[in-house]
C-alpha cells in the first residue's frame, strides 16, 4: 500500500535531520545558520572540501564555454582527464561516465565481451550500487532480496577467506569483483595477501580482477589508488564519487594489457565526459600530490589514534582518511548525538562508526571531532 508523502521526492530515502545551504573545506553551514565539521565528506565524496578553489575554478570556466557537446563530438576536458587517469594508472583506457553504479556496470559488461565468460566473484558485505547489474554483484541479501531474480552466476565469498575465493574461482569466472576496502561492508580493510591472490586466480582461469575503488580512490587511503598498498595491480578499476569532488562523474579504467573489447556501439553514456565535470575532475586528480597524500596518511593516522582511545568503541580499522570503528552502542544514536554536537559523521552497519572527512582536514578538526565523539559516547 502506498502512503501519502508531503514531498514530492520519491520516497527512496530517511528523514532528513537537516538541511545544509553551504560548505567550506571540511565545514557545513545548516538552513539555521549552525556550524558543523565534516567528517562525512558527502559519503567519501568531497574530497578536497567544499568549494574547494581547484576544481571550483575549472567548473566555472568550462561552464562559461561549453556545458554539453555529446560523444559524438570531442570535448577537451574528457581526453585530458583520461590522459592523466592513465598516467596515475600506468597505462590504461578509460570510459567516463556519471556515477560509481555506471562504472561498474560497465566493467561487469567489459569482462563479459573481453572474457566470454558471465560468472561473477564478489565479496560477503560488499557495495557495488543500486542498478541492476551492480546490485546482482553487492553481497548484501536486503538489497538485492526485493529485486530478485537479478543476474545469474555470481558467487559470493567473506571477505580474506582465500580458501573460499579459490573454490569458488573456476572456469566459468570472468570477473572477480573487490573493494580494496569494504565501505558499507563496515569499512573492512582486505589483507594484501588475499588481493595478490585474486589478481592470481584470474590470470589462471583467464578472468579479469576489478577492484572498486569507487570509495578508496583519488587519495582517500593516502594513495592514489588503494591497490597501490596491495602490490597487486588490477585488470580494471572503478571510480568515481571524490574524482569530481561532488560534481557526478565515474570511471572505468581498463589496463592497457587488456584494452580492446569494447568496440563503437558496445556501450554509452548521453553525460558521459560531460565538460564541465571532467574540467572539474583535471584539477581534482592535479591537486592529489605527495604533500596533500602525506597529510591524508598524518592526519588518518591521528584520527585513528585518538578513536582506539575513545570508551566504546573498538577494533579500529581503515586507511587514511576512510576509518571505521565497531560501536557497543547502535552506530545511529552515536552518529544522531554527533550531529547535535556539530559533526557530520556516518554508519556502515548497524554497530560501525565510519569516517571519511575531506583530504584537506587538519590536525586541529581531527582533535574537534574526537572530541566530539568522546562526547556523544558519554
Amino acid at each position: 500500500m502506498s502512503t501519502v508523502s508531503t514531498s514530492p521526492l520519491l520516497p527512496v530515502y530517511p528523514p532528513v535531520p537537516v538541511t545544509f545551504v553551504e560548505g567550506e573545506g571540511a565545514e557545513l553551514v545548516d538552513d539555521g545558520g549552525k556550524r558543523y565539521l565534516d567528517f562525512s565528506g558527502g559519503i567519501a565524496v568531497v574530497g578536497l572540501g567544499h568549494r574547494h578553489p581547484a576544481p571550483l575554478a575549472a567548473a566555472h570556466a568550462q561552464l562559461d564555454r561549453l556545458w554539453h557537446a555529446s560523444n559524438l563530438f570531442g570535448t577537451e576536458p574528457a581526453p585530458a582527464l583520461a590522459q592523466r587517469l592513465s598516467e596515475r594508472f600506468g597505462g590504461a583506457q578509460v570510459f567516463l561516465c556519471n556515477s560509481g553504479t555506471e562504472a561498474v556496470e560497465a566493467a561487469l559488461k567489459y569482462a563479459r565481451l573481453a572474457t566470454g565468460k558471465t560468472g561473477v566473484v564478489s565479496l560477503e558485505g560488499s557495495f557495488h550500487g543500486r542498478t541492476t547489474g551492480a546490485l546482482s554483484a553487492t553481497g548484501q541479501p536486503a538489497k538485492r532480496e526485493p529485486f530478485e531474480p537479478l543476474l545469474a552466476g555470481v558467487r559470493f565469498v567473506a571477505p580474506n577467506d582465500v580458501a573460499a575465493l579459490e573454490a569458488a574461482v573456476g572456469p566459468e569466472t570472468g570477473l572477480l569483483l573487490l573493494e580494496p576496502i569494504l565501505g558499507e561492508g563496515g569499512v573492512r580493510p582486505l589483507d594484501a595477501s588475499f588481493v595478490q591472490v585474486a589478481a592470481e586466480l584470474a590470470a589462471d582461469h583467464a578472468a579479469l580482477l576489478c577492484l572498486d575503488e569507487i570509495q578508496t580512490g583519488v587519495g582517500r587511503t593516502g594513495t592514489f589508488f588503494a591497490w597501490e598498498q596491495l602490490d597487486a595491480r588490477p585488470d580494471l578499476v572503478t571510480l568515481a564519487k571524490s574524482l569530481g569532488n561532488g560534481l557526478p562523474i565515474g570511471a572505468l579504467l581498463v589496463s592497457d594489457e587488456h584494452a580492446g573489447a569494447f568496440a563503437p556501439g558496445h556501450h554509452g553514456s548521453t553525460f558521459g565526459g560531460n565538460p564541465v565535470a571532467c574540467a572539474a575532475a583535471c584539477a581534482v586528480v592535479d591537486t592529489i600530490d605527495d604533500e596533500l597524500l602525506a597529510n591524508v596518511r598524518e592526519q588518518g593516522a591521528r584520527l585513528r589514534a585518538g578513536l582506539a582511545t575513545l570508551p566504546g568503541l573498538s577494533d579500529v580499522r581503515g586507511a587514511g582518511l576512510l576509518v571505521g570503528a565497531d560501536t557497543e552502542r547502535p552506530a545511529s544514536e552515536l552518529t544522531a548525538a554527533a550531529l547535535e554536537r556539530g559533526l557530520v559523521a556516518l554508519t556502515a552497519g548497524e554497530h560501525v562508526l565510519r569516517l571519511a572527512p575531506p583530504l584537506v582536514v587538519t590536525g586541529e578538526q581531527v582533535d574537534r571531532a574526537l572530541t566530539i565523539i568522546g562526547e556523544a559516547l558519554a
